[in-house]
């Protein structure tokens, strides 16, 4: 009778009586939660973006004729170069595919190399911590990563090799105009970005999502 008593009393004991916050996990604990929660954005944002119509198919990520080549892309095809155009969007796209591909090596290092200052950072940051420590620790080595698979890409079309050289008669003249490698290059990267913010989003405000008991503790605490 005691113990059905004792169940029946477990009921109606408020909830905050069983609360738990971050401070109730120790540092370790926290890091190794939060590093299963980055490592499964990563691996998920990587594995969207990094196949065919990832980035093509894709309408929140899908690159489009840089902004100058946008602005005169109907007389481009006034003059017959509709096709030349379309291969450009999809060959940049293509790149992109390719280039975030190779990215979640850098992505799962720099889980691996996340410090407890780090950690704490991000799970008392907002819904994007996560994703701005992506930036700050990966972005320089994954465009150097980026940039060479764009160069190989769209090196070679004809409408590329023109912008590139309107693109450097402007630098000459102290105007600042990307070549479309470094375009693709952006792109990519702030794709990559967008998806993985996604994903930290959904993870923060549905913690059952995330990879492993520990992360979804975790989670559920700073939710």
């Amino acid at each position: 009778m005691r113990a059905k008593f004792g169940i029946f009393l477990g009921l109606f004991i408020p909830a905050f009586a069983w609360a738990i916050s971050l401070s109730d996990f120790t540092d370790s604990q926290a890091t190794d939660g939060l590093r299963q929660t980055l490592t499964q954005s990563a691996t998920q944002a990587v594995a969207s973006l990094g196949k065919k119509d990832g980035f093509l198919g894709n309408p929140q990520v899908r690159i489009p004729l840089p902004e100058n080549l946008a602005k005169v892309e109907s007389l481009l095809r006034t003059l017959g170069m509709g096709a030349q155009a379309d291969e450009l969007v999809t060959t940049m796209n293509r790149a992109a595919e390719s280039a975030v591909s190779e990215a979640r090596p850098l992505l799962v290092d720099a889980v691996k190399k996340m410090s407890v200052k780090d950690a704490k950072n991000i799970l008392t940051g907002g819904d994007d911590a996560a994703t701005q420590y992506f930036k700050t620790s990966t972005g320089d080595p994954l465009r150097q990563k980026f940039r060479p698979i764009a160069v190989k890409a769209v090196g070679k079309l004809g409408l590329a090799q023109r912008y590139n050289a309107l693109a450097d008669k402007a630098g000459k003249f102290g105007l600042h105009e990307q070549s479309v490698e470094d375009y693709v290059t952006d792109k990519s990267l702030d794709g990559l970005w967008l998806i993985i913010a996604q994903q930290e989003k959904a993870l923060r405000q549905d913690p059952v999502g995330a990879a492993g008991s520990l992360a979804r503790k975790i989670l559920g605490v700073i939710k």
